[in-house]
């Protein structure tokens, strides 16, 4: 008899996690190495890493990738990780590749590049490592099938408010890429992007310091008053 109802176990001090927003959860997803992921994070914080339920991380940052961080946030995930390796500000291709492997040896499930990437370090990529090369898109305008023949295996869509515009753009001539695509602001714009043709949700959960100030004005209100 098959049951409906997933049985949910949680820690006594685990209980104060992050979740993300139901809704992601009706995207068709992607099977990597086995592992279907719907939910991404877009986070290189540990703390929030270590207590979210995402799926996977998506751990792109806008500074010159080093690989200490990318190795900080995978030794402190229990989910998949996928690693910005440059191609934008870092437009070196060695550099490019040399991060790219890295992060492979270190356990990344894929690797991210920058729309800027060139499709000649696409391609190089793709003959270097045996992990999913990622491509970011950040607007329609961009030619989206050469980065796909140059072996960009994941669009990674990330267009502001007309990521599910875009999307819609590139459905119409690529209708079974795996797009991962961010989700925007509230469950309206998730969906408005899932129903555009996203496979996996990217979502940015709030800060660190954004979760400290509602910590801090509960314990305020809830603290005696010893006066």
């Amino acid at each position: 008899m098959r049951q409906e109802n997933i049985p949910e176990i949680k820690g006594i001090l685990r209980r104060h996690f992050l979740e993300i927003p139901k809704v992601i959860n009706k995207v068709s997803g992607i099977r990597i190495f086995g592992k279907i992921i719907k939910s991404l994070i877009f986070t290189t914080d540990v703390a929030i890493v270590r207590n979210i339920n995402a799926d996977a991380i998506i751990a792109v940052y806008p500074f010159t990738p080093q690989p200490i961080i990318t190795q900080a946030v995978i030794t402190a995930a229990d989910i998949p990780v996928f690693s910005g390796v440059g191609g934008g500000l870092t437009s070196s291709k060695n550099r490019v590749l040399n991060l790219a492997l890295h992060a492979e040896f270190q356990g990344a499930i894929g690797v991210v590049v920058n729309a800027p990437t060139t499709n000649n370090v696409i391609t190089a990529l793709t003959k270097k490592i045996d992990i999913p090369v990622v491509v970011t898109v950040v607007s329609e305008k961009e030619d989206v099938q050469s980065k796909i023949d140059a072996g960009a295996i994941i669009l990674n869509i990330s267009a502001s408010n007309k990521t599910p515009f875009v999307i819609d753009q590139i459905r119409k001539k690529l209708p079974d890429v795996a797009v991962i695509a961010t989700g925007g602001p509230d469950e309206q714009t998730i969906m408005d992007t899932i129903n555009a043709g996203a496979n996996a949700i990217t979502w940015t959960p709030p800060t660190t310091a954004q979760l400290f100030k509602s910590i801090m004005e509960k314990y305020r209100v809830e603290l005696p008053n010893k006066n």
